[in-house]
């Protein structure tokens, strides 16, 4: 069962998203692994998100990373799809793909195992601008629905953190 509160916070940051990408005029793309489409489902809840989000990508699978979002499978197979360099290169994809002015990605391990060598709660989350591409690093605790949700939580922050450092369009 998932943490009512936690739904309430996923669905605020989503707000605070749509409302400052359609403020700023920035469209939004994605690409999740572990989250499988839970980013772009709670920004599609949001009022307003149609003036903001282009689409997304769910990429569960290696070969999906490579064929659709371009991510290089030398760098799949020398690291694994759980690793920050993953994560900028899925969100480039997207945001390439989908003509989008910012690309936000998911990769990790939910769990219950760890996966490639990676432990149970790893994540990266991946952002992508005009600017480039960077990632930033986790290690979340609980299950494999808690996992996912904190993952979830952390791009749409992170995404706040990308619009926040865009600023408005002349």
């Amino acid at each position: 069962m998932t943490n009512p509160h936690r739904t309430i916070n996923l669905h605020h940051l989503a707000e605070e998203a749509v409302t400052g990408a359609v403020g700023r005029g920035l469209t939004v793309a994605t690409a999740e692994s572990l989250t499988a489409g839970m980013v772009t489902a709670v920004l599609a809840d949001t009022p307003g998100a149609s003036g903001m989000l282009q689409g997304g990508v769910v990429s569960y699978q290696n070969s999906v990373k490579a064929d659709v979002l371009g991510v290089p499978r030398d760098l799949l197979d020398s690291v694994g799809a759980v690793d920050g360099k993953v994560a900028e290169a899925m969100a480039e994809g997207a945001r390439r793909i989908c003509g989008a002015d910012i690309g936000v990605s998911t990769t990790g391990v939910a769990g219950p195992e760890p996966h490639g060598g990676k432990d149970v709660g790893s994540v990266y989350i991946g952002v992508a601008t005009a600017g480039g591409a960077t990632s930033f690093g986790y290690s979340f605790e609980g299950n494999r629905p808690e996992i996912r949700g904190q993952a979830c939580a952390a791009a749409l922050e992170r995404l706040l953190e990308a619009l926040a450092a865009q600023g408005y369009r002349a």
